[in-house]
């Protein structure tokens, strides 16, 4: 009896504290199940607070949930790669649009001086053997504001003046930050994690990833890059260390190695399981870095190797959830095996498993590397340091890369090289860590993962529906105070397709078929329009003025949106701005 009430009282308080998500997005609690991995129970978990911890936990949680419903979950499988890259955006479409959502309305709870400002956003850019158009994906990039509307409108105006001032910096942003006595929790997101796995119908890995930090990412402009990346447990590091050897992401994998094998006596080459992105394509960059593990006697993991969790691993992409692997653990033969990641990701990816590292006892060692997959990492990360207005610029890329290099080739490289100074990314270092992303050195994260299908690396399950209408959706939280698995069971209060609409973008609502001229029009379709078109196109945008925003059409490509739907949507946009002036003031097409 006392487990009952307990349980009514656990589900109460839940529902209460979330209450702005499940309203939002129709949903009713069911149950709640919590499994604290770390840390005393009863504790908050962050810096965040009881109640906003659980409305962001729900809020990972109901993104999972409306993704792997409604982001047409294995549609991909067996279409050629212009039908699976539009199943791929419609994927990253429901699942940054549910993310958005949650987020706006769970921050109009946060205290009044205080927003969520996301710094780092994943889909930017291609990733290896995509073309330009794959790489643009609907996300939660930069300068996406979630405050009370006085806070908003303040920070907003900065990231315009980040965005459009070239004499505007990120001290120039911290000053004022300061002396406007607003706190800014910084965001790294990514909404959907393996989409390519997901829109294929992979049986193991998508997730909704999102690591709320206690102060901005000191970021001042869009960015996606790669960054090599090698996590180890803190051990390895200290032991070097004590033998005068300083490890990090460009040190030789002989005294990594040996370190390893110091800290953890008896350990066989064999069982020291490096897990890195594999395939043709990224031979280039870590090709190098393979055969050097290998030739040392280490284990490469592969796809399909059987992992702790009992589920199999996979290397064809997601950088993220190895992180929570790595460690000693003892194998079915009952030795000592080690776990480690080496090799590199995405800038968000990279940032995100970095900062995990005071949660799980890690540390990470980072290098600033290029968008490009030319040469290989010990070589490409040389060109961070060089100035692309020097005379000389050409001739010292052309040593890099170890080739004649065209005006184009120029031009390209300096482009990257000037992105990622104006978005404050740490250069001229020769490896970093989370710390030098971060104004105060000292920092703290609330991470949240919901898992859409069974996750390999964590064991978390994934969606599973109960009955009729009825899922069980699982979580995970964690901060330097501990580490929480929470299992919600949420049923849906419409109809699965009213749902649907429910998780349904207003413009992607128009673009199917709904009247947006004769149905209701609210104050709020600004707003969420304007959100829309953040997410969708975001290189479509011109920022202008105080509040304004220029859609650019023809700056996206036709396999980002299609054509028709982007004729469908600038007609949609012309007539709100026509038949409601003022709530559309800030809207222009060009």
């Amino acid at each position: 009896m006392i487990d009952a009430r307990a349980r009514r009282d656990r589900i109460a308080q839940w529902a209460f504290d979330a209450r702005p998500v499940l309203g939002r997005f129709h949903l009713w609690l069911e149950d709640v199940e919590e499994s604290r991995v770390e840390g005393e129970a009863g504790l908050d978990l962050s810096f965040a607070g009881t109640s906003l911890e659980k409305c962001l936990i729900m809020t990972a949680g109901v993104t999972a949930l409306g993704t792997r419903l409604f982001g047409r979950y294995g549609e991909a499988k067996g279409l050629d790669a212009h039908g699976a890259n539009h199943v791929k955006k419609d994927a990253d479409a429901v699942s940054a649009y549910a993310m958005s959502e949650g987020l706006w309305y769970l921050t109009r709870s946060l205290p009044e001086n205080h927003a969520i400002m996301v710094s780092l956003g994943e889909g930017l850019m291609p990733k290896g053997g995509e073309t330009p158009d794959m790489g643009s994906n609907p996300l939660l990039g930069f300068g996406r504001v979630y405050a009370r509307p006085s806070v908003a409108k303040w920070l907003d105006a900065r990231v315009h003046r980040f965005i459009n001032d070239a004499s505007y910096g990120w001290r120039a942003f911290w000053s004022e930050l300061m002396a406007a006595r607003i706190t800014v929790w910084g965001a790294a997101i990514d909404t959907l994690e393996n989409t390519s796995r997901f829109a294929k119908g992979a049986p193991t890995g998508p997730t909704t990833v999102l690591h709320l930090f206690d102060q901005p990412v000191r970021i001042a402009r869009p960015y996606e890059g790669y960054t090599g990346a090698m996590t180890l447990p803190k051990e390895v590091y200290e032991t070097a260390a004590d033998s005068s050897i300083l490890l990090d992401f460009l040190t030789p994998r002989a005294l990594v190695l040996d370190a390893i094998r110091k800290t953890y006596p008896g350990i066989e080459p064999g069982d020291v399981h490096v897990w890195t992105l594999a395939g043709p394509t990224r031979v280039k960059r870590i090709g190098r870095l393979w055969d050097e593990w290998k030739s040392l006697g280490a284990h490469l993991v592969e796809d399909g190797w059987t992992l702790p969790s009992g589920l199999g691993a996979f290397t064809d992409s997601g950088t993220y959830a190895p992180t929570y692997r790595v460690g000693p653990f003892t194998g079915p033969d009952g030795r000592t095996h080690l776990f480690v990641t080496d090799g590199y990701a995405a800038s968000a990816e990279a940032l995100q498993a970095a900062s995990l590292d005071p949660i799980l006892g890690n540390r990470t060692s980072m290098c600033v590397l290029t968008s490009k997959f030319e040469v290989s990492y010990e070589r490409e990360r040389q060109i961070l340091f060089l100035d692309p207005a020097a005379p000389d610029f050409p001739q010292r890329l052309a040593g890099i890369l170890e080739r004649e290099v065209t005006p184009k080739d120029c031009l390209a490289y300096a482009g990257i090289l000037t992105n990622a100074r104006d978005a404050a990314m740490p250069l001229g270092k020769r490896t970093v860590t989370a710390d030098d992303f971060f104004q105060k050195k000292e920092w703290h994260v609330l991470s949240l993962m919901g898992s859409m299908l069974p996750e390999p690396y964590t064991g978390l399950a994934g969606v599973e529906q109960v009955k009729q209408g009825v899922y069980r959706v699982t979580t995970r939280a964690a901060s330097e105070r501990g580490v929480l698995d929470v299992t919600l069971t949420l049923r849906l209060m419409e109809s699965f397709e009213q749902t649907r609409l429910v998780f349904s973008p207003l413009l992607d609502r128009f673009y199917r078929g709904q009247d947006w001229k004769t149905r209701p029009v609210k104050v709020s379709d600004s707003g969420r329009i304007r959100n829309e078109l953040q997410t969708l196109a975001s290189e479509a945008l011109e920022y202008f003025g105080e509040n304004g925003i220029r859609v650019h059409f023809d700056r996206v490509d036709d396999a980002v949106l299609a054509p028709d739907k982007k004729v469908l949507i600038r007609e949609v946009l012309a007539w709100y701005k026509e038949h409601h002036p003022i709530w559309f003031g800030w809207l222009e097409l060009a």
